[in-house]
């Protein structure tokens, strides 16, 4: 640590002596700097010990004197007898004690040079001590690293280091790792600091000044993000935060050596379900069970997750690093798909509440046969991923964070289809009549309408719309000849009826 006064005075070579009998001699001194201004302050940063030989008192009152140098925060004066004075003025001792300014007396045969050379001796020593500090610190937890202790290991030796407990979060504020024993508890405290450092882009850092001590939070990559928290009950010097930003580094290399095992695992479920979804029989789920457990059938649920910006990587890092096996998980497009028992769904969906901005989606029950309504060709899980991934168009739609396909059914066709592509499909299909009535004097839209409303019935049509009925059998045979449809045809009429309802 640097110099204190208590040090300098220590020193016998100096021959300092102090001339206040309450001076605090604890104060570290930042720098030793002679002047003999009346009003030094503004070329002094605050921490210093100002060398002066008595000249300002000649030309100040040693009240203001002393109050100014205090209350610029100065480390304390250093006054020079043999010259101007013989002494130090006891109006300038009573002053600096009244301001609680620590007063030294300095004797004429130690010049001001030999007290700014030890402050700087003493610097520079304090310097190298916390280089070769944080080398060691580092040292120890690369080795940590490279001998296998894993997260936990590297987070028991900075614990050491820092005489602090460490703890490892992701992005769900599930507690990763933790040290010592019983540090994860601390996590709940953290929550929302925590959500708010995450929140901001690239590496990021918050300290924290609690009730029962101070936090220092970094970002980490997991893969993907999370936060280290490191705290106990006294202040991180700026070394033992250096000390803090190596064991970033060294998790950060430690879990960067996985990630490419984690990224083609990934890759291989992603083919794996894709597979699933296509061929039931040719083994995917075979291959999956040693790795992840076997996928699961009839029962289960499909969910479909998507965030606001589609990336996938965060929510995999959230259902992965659950405690327990996670369920089969896998990217398909800008959402991830789920495969979980019923007993998992609900902690699929709790994993991915923790993400503010996520959309979700839930299939209904896996079925052992395909129903007679399914796209020809699709197995029974890829009926239940349809489904999943219908709800969570919904659930985007309607601004809402979950939808269950089975609250779908009696919300209408158009829930099943995306926005896009049912205003694209009744924008074309009805485009003859928009254009038939905007160029010439018709209701051929409004009239189908109204006939379709009313089942085909001509008479109750005509009534609704005010006209013979005659006439609008005209419209409707116009309408026919336009959209070169049979306007008989049960397809037909239900096609027309769902473009106009969009």
């Amino acid at each position: 640590m640097p110099a204190t006064l208590d040090d300098l005075i220590s020193d016998r070579s100096l021959g300092l002596r102090p001339a206040c009998p309450s001076a605090d001699l604890d104060r570290e001194v930042s720098w030793a700097h002679s002047s003999e201004l009346a009003d030094p302050t503004r070329y002094l940063d605050g921490g210093e010990l100002l060398l002066t030989t008595g000249l300002p008192i000649r030309a100040t009152d040693p009240a203001v004197y002393a109050g100014r140098l205090a209350a610029h925060g100065l480390a304390g004066l250093g006054f020079g007898t043999g010259l101007g004075w013989a002494t130090v003025p006891a109006e300038l001792a009573a002053a600096c004690e009244r301001v609680r300014l620590p007063l030294l007396e300095v004797p004429e045969r130690t010049p001001f040079i030999a007290i700014t050379k030890a402050v700087s001796a003493a610097l520079a020593s304090d310097a190298y001590t916390q280089v070769v500090r944080s080398d060691e610190a580092q040292r120890a937890l690369t080795t940590a690293a490279l001998h296998g202790a894993g997260t936990t290991g590297v987070l028991r030796t900075l614990a050491t280091l820092l005489d602090a407990w460490a703890l490892v979060v992701d992005a769900t504020h599930t507690v990763r790792h933790a040290a010592p024993r019983g540090a994860g508890r601390r996590a709940a405290g953290l929550r929302a600091e925590v959500r708010r450092v995450l929140a901001r882009r690239g590496a990021t850092s918050a300290t924290l000044c609690a009730d029962d001590g101070h936090v220092v939070l970094q970002t980490l990559r997991l893969p993907g993000r999370g936060v280290l928290a490191v705290g106990r009950a006294t202040p991180f010097s700026p070394v033992d935060k250096q000390v803090i930003g190596s064991a970033v580094s060294v998790l950060t290399l430690l879990h960067a050596r996985g990630g490419a095992v984690a990224r083609a695992e990934r890759d291989l479920r992603a083919a794996l379900l894709e597979l699933m979804l296509a061929a039931p029989g040719a083994g995917a789920a075979d291959i999956a069970e040693p790795l992840w457990g076997r996928p699961p059938g009839a029962g289960a649920h499909a969910v479909a997750l998507r965030r606001r910006d589609g990336r996938t990587d965060d929510l995999l890092d959230a259902l992965e690093g659950r405690d327990r096996r996670p369920p089969f998980a896998a990217a398909r497009g800008d959402a991830v798909v789920v495969l979980a028992e019923p007993a998992e769904t609900e902690a699929v969906l709790r994993a991915a509440a923790a993400w503010p901005d996520v959309h979700a989606g839930v299939s209904d029950p896996v079925v052992d046969d395909p129903t007679p309504a399914a796209a020809p060709g699709r197995t029974p899980v890829g009926q239940a991923v349809d489904q999943a991934v219908h709800a969570l168009d919904a659930a985007h739609r309607r601004h809402l964070p979950l939808v269950r396909f089975g609250e779908l059914a009696g919300a209408g066709l158009h829930e099943l289809v995306p926005a896009g592509d049912a205003a694209g499909f009744a924008e074309s299909l009805l485009r003859p009549l928009v254009r038939h009535d905007e160029h010439r004097r018709g209701e051929l839209v409004e009239s189908v309408r109204a006939w379709l409303t009313h089942h085909g019935q001509w008479d109750p049509a005509a009534t609704a719309l005010g006209v013979h009925r005659h006439t609008l059998r005209t419209r409707i045979d116009k309408a026919a000849r336009l959209l070169d449809r049979d306007l008989d045809s049960p397809g037909v009429r239900a096609e027309l009826w769902f473009a106009l309802q969009v």
